[in-house]
């Protein structure tokens, strides 16, 4: 997972989100500031991977009444295996901008949902007029960016329930890419291999950045190969992971967000 996904794709879609504007819309700018991106990353040394990298491997487990193997039950695949199906990233990028703005990523196998998306989640401001900080930590303001499936953009905010009192409820404005009726969303690899035919290099990793993502996954994965202390976490199939990986999150009063197949249908609409 950290080889295939992390430093292929997910580095990727950092980049994408917390490069600076590039000078022109061109592919040369684009890469060059998705470079620079790359370079402000804070390395994580061997000594500090357990502090902020989980990895973790699916077991079998029972899913809608089916019994699904675990990994190393896989056709296959070696019986010890190490090989990890979960990542959990904390990271940080020291440039102007994002200094000591944490930031997450995660990815897995045999989790209750395929989705790709970006959550960003906004500061709390330091004085709250309705009721205490407490009851409305896990009420950040969110945008959520759905990237695929049902692609389209999602803000939540909190809203003060009409009546007396300070009721604060999370609501959602919400566009789906689905509404446009006479649009079509070509699939990722469409998109690429038409741009291929173009000439357009704008999506494309250049070789440069490439090393530069390879210098901040190697020790983590340096680390996983010789440190025997760091744990393999198991987490049943049709789950969300190792309940480990939470502990990367809650300090900073926010928790993962679960995405289902549609992109508002969320279970952390509540009434406080």
């Amino acid at each position: 997972a950290l080889r295939d996904m992390v430093q292929n794709h997910l580095l990727q879609v950092v980049a994408h989100v917390a490069m600076e504007p590039p000078t022109t819309a061109d592919a040369a700018s684009i890469r060059s500031e998705k470079l620079k991106l790359f370079q402000s990353l804070r390395p994580i040394g061997e000594s500090e991977v357990e502090k902020f990298a989980i990895r973790g491997q699916y077991i079998g487990a029972s899913i809608d009444g089916q019994r699904v193997p675990g990994y190393r039950e896989e056709e296959g695949v070696d019986k010890n295996s190490t090989t990890e199906t979960y990542v959990a990233l904390k990271f940080f990028i020291d440039n102007w901008r994002w200094a000591d703005v944490p930031f997450y990523i995660r990815t897995g196998k045999r989790l209750p949902t395929k989705a790709t998306e970006i959550v960003v989640y906004f500061k709390s401001p330091p004085h709250h007029l309705f009721r205490s900080e407490l009851d409305l930590m896990n009420m950040n303001n969110q945008l959520i960016i759905r990237v695929q499936p049902d692609e389209g953009i999602l803000l939540k905010f909190g809203m003060k329930v009409p009546g007396a009192g300070f009721k604060v409820k999370n609501v959602g404005m919400d566009f789906h890419y689905s509404d446009l009726t006479n649009a079509t969303v070509p699939e990722a690899y469409q998109r690429l291999i038409i741009d291929v035919m173009k000439g357009d290099a704008t999506l494309y990793a250049r070789g440069d950045s490439v090393e530069v993502a390879w210098k901040f996954v190697d020790p983590i994965l340096n680390a996983w190969k010789n440190q025997e202390n760091i744990k393999l976490y198991g987490y049943p199939a049709g789950t969300w992971g190792p309940e480990v990986a939470n502990k990367l999150i809650d300090g900073d009063n926010v928790s993962w967000r679960n995405p289902c197949s549609n992109l508002t249908d969320s279970s952390d609409y509540r009434l406080l």
